[in-house]
């Protein structure tokens, strides 16, 4: 888990003790566009779909497996969500609350900047993908664009 990389046993340990697993059944939503942040979530089992709403329709950004976080972003930039996520299959996910990042901070601040360091990885590397599926967006190919999901709200 990206999150998790390079982060030592105990404050894994730690980090687990302060967070709570949930379970999404297919079709549900872990958080809508627009909610505001109070976690993230790091993905034990299971799919979801990463959906942009735009004139009443749904739209899909990427889809996330076993491993993957969700969530971040808002951590970061203390903004509501910019996306919604709904589950794909039935999924099993570690919840990470603000309170319990801020724990590991009072305990360990290497430990703690190194999990903002992964978190801000994760965030560049989808920043890198969208920036390449724009400039190939520009430049005429379809095949890039944003897949359109059947699901009005």
């Amino acid at each position: 888990m990206a999150l998790f990389g390079g982060i030592r046993e105990d404050t894994l340990k730690f980090v687990l003790e302060l967070s709570s697993i949930v379970s999404v059944a297919e079709g549900e939503f872990f958080f809508r566009e627009g909610d505001e942040a109070q976690s993230l979530f790091v993905l034990e089992a299971g799919r979801v779909a990463v959906l942009k709403k735009w004139k009443g329709h749904d739209y899909l950004l990427r889809n996330l497996a076993k491993g993957d976080c969700f969530g971040e972003m808002s951590l970061m930039d203390m903004r509501h969500r910019s996306a919604s996520v709904v589950a794909s299959e039935r999924c099993d996910a570690i919840e990470l609350s603000n309170a319990s990042l801020f724990s590991v901070y009072e305990k360990d601040l290497e430990q703690f900047t190194l999990m903002q360091m992964n978190m801000g990885r994760e965030v560049s590397r989808r920043l890198r993908d969208a920036d390449e599926r724009l400039f190939q967006a520009k430049l005429g190919a379809t095949d890039v664009l944003a897949e359109y999901v059947v699901r009005s709200h």
